[in-house]
């Protein structure tokens, strides 16, 4: 399922965010990447140690709890540490499969890539290009969102960055490990609440409401992992 996700952070906080990747230094964003991207990746990132990741990141994962949209939706289990690109001067990533697993940084424990996540971080009129393209078995959908607004798609999707031709494009990804590894069953859930609210905010006292509620439980309790 592929689904925008708005106002994930507010103006203020873009802004802050902002002046800080403006004061850092960035690296080759090849050095992260896989067997398979680092032949088609070319951008530049936040090294993963820099302190300015960690604390830009720690203001991601909070307000990521604090966005019940993205909670039904990904239903997350764990969530990488989010880190942080900047495209310019033609910059791009070719086609290409995140990794299946992440090591949790300064852990033992891995992250399974369930979803994808790509927060942009400046607005469509500041550069030329750089459309995230997700690639399903509807065709090719190309996303391009105001700052603060964040996508979330499978991480089994073959998906590209086309090339910033003019300006800079700024965003933090990273990866999401949900509690039900379907992508099926998660988008029947998020489609079972979505019409529960819907259902509870037109008619709040419908016989129907505890039933549905207790079937969108039932099945995350026997889909869930843990």
């Amino acid at each position: 399922m592929m689904l925008k996700i708005p106002e994930v952070l507010s103006d203020a906080e873009v802004r802050h965010i902002r002046q800080l990747l403006d004061q850092t230094l960035w690296e080759d964003g090849r050095v992260t990447a896989g067997h398979q991207a680092i032949n088609v990746k070319s951008n530049l990132q936040l090294p993963l140690e820099s302190p300015i990741a960690r604390d830009l990141g720690g203001i991601i994962l909070d307000r990521l709890s604090r966005t019940p949209l993205f909670i039904a939706a990904a239903l997350p289990l764990r969530v990488l540490p989010p880190r942080f690109n900047r495209y310019e001067g033609g910059g791009t990533y070719g086609n290409h499969v995140d990794n299946a697993l992440f090591r949790v940084p300064g852990t033992d424990a891995y992250l399974r890539t369930d979803i994808s996540c790509t927060l942009f971080l400046n607005d469509p009129d500041e550069y030329e290009g750089g459309e995230l393209i997700v690639e399903d078995s509807y065709g090719d959908h190309r996303v391009k969102l105001p700052a603060g607004d964040m996508v979330i798609y499978p991480g089994t999707s073959h998906h590209r960055v086309t090339p910033v031709t003019k300006g800079v494009r700024l965003a933090s990804f990273f990866w999401t490990q949900s509690l039900v590894p379907s992508e099926v069953q998660r988008r029947t859930l998020f489609e079972l609440d979505s019409a529960i609210q819907h259902l509870t905010a037109d008619h709040p006292d419908h016989i129907s409401i505890a039933p549905l509620t207790g079937v969108y439980h039932n099945l995350l309790r026997q889909w869930s992992i843990t």
